[in-house]
């Protein structure tokens, strides 16, 4: 019988190496990119430098309500990250997931810099694009596990990447979209070349900054994790899977020019439904519905 303290001891760990795991992700995505680019980069802990030093400068708070908001972006990240290493309902998780996004485009809204509010209506489209395909997915686990929780995923006797190679695959357009990488990079990016200065980000400075950025690599995090979660329970390879597309998202980032917010939807919907669509047919097909 598995120990009790044990079993939620675990859980808790991982949860509190989310936000360092993501940060030392961010390093190394900085690291290879300035690599593909033919520059030097910064060092691999850079994110954390730049975070710590954000925690100790003066915030230019354009509105009192900011740093509620960009707790909330945190925490609402923290929260549904929570949801997943615990194995609980994934419907909840969605939801917790998008009222983090709420939290940030709010947060955007919440400032006069017209900047800020371009940014926070790009943020609406981006998440408009991903949240619909994560939905589609979460149900296509449902099928294949009889269950909306994530335990469920456990308990089946095979990997469920076999079951649903589709949705595996659509989840990948999620990550891209989430990291803030190209060609979906619309409402903010994470390199020096986007167009409307820091986009959704732009209003945040010192401590909401850094909120705002550790909210950021847990839910980067959070993807990660599920698509690991398709090789459950062998965890090993379901990370190294996870980490197979984390550096196709940074391949395609310096290879693909940023869409418009029309070819992004029109992209990310089309593949990301037809994939998801075609998988449970499949599945139908074959009896495993």
């Amino acid at each position: 019988m598995p120990d009790p303290v044990l079993s939620y001891a675990l859980p808790v760990l991982l949860l509190a190496a989310f936000p360092f795991i993501g940060g030392l992700l961010r390093g190394i995505d900085r690291k290879i990119t300035a690599h593909m680019q033919s520059r030097i980069g910064p060092p691999v802990l850079q994110p954390f430098y730049d975070v710590i030093k954000l925690w100790g400068k003066k915030p230019f708070i354009t509105s009192q309500f900011q740093p509620v908001l960009a707790f909330g972006y945190l925490g609402f990240s923290l929260m549904a990250a929570a949801i997943l290493v615990f194995r609980l309902d994934l419907l909840l998780l969605l939801f917790t997931v998008a009222t983090a996004d709420v939290c940030l485009v709010a947060a955007s809204f919440n400032s006069k810099s017209p900047y800020s509010h371009i940014g926070g209506m790009r943020e609406l489209l981006s998440v408009l694009s991903y949240e619909p395909v994560m939905i589609m997915s979460i149900i296509s686990i449902y099928f294949a596990t009889r269950s909306f929780l994530v335990g469920g995923i456990f308990s089946l006797a095979y990997p469920l990447l076999l079951l649903l190679p589709g949705v595996f695959v659509a989840m990948g357009f999620v990550l891209i979209v989430e990291m803030k990488k190209s060609p979906f990079d619309i409402s903010a990016s994470m390199h020096a070349h986007q167009e409307i200065v820091r986009g959704v980000f732009t209003e945040f400075s010192g401590y909401t900054m850094a909120m705002v950025e550790l909210g950021h690599w847990v839910k980067m995090m959070l993807i990660l994790s599920i698509m690991a979660y398709f090789w459950a329970p062998n965890l090993l390879i379901g990370v190294g899977l996870a980490l197979l597309l984390f550096f196709v998202s940074l391949v395609v980032d310096n290879i693909y020019p940023r869409l418009t917010w029309q070819r992004m939807l029109k992209t990310t919907w089309t593949f990301g439904f037809t994939l998801i669509l075609a998988n449970l047919v499949a599945l139908f097909l074959l009896g495993g519905v």
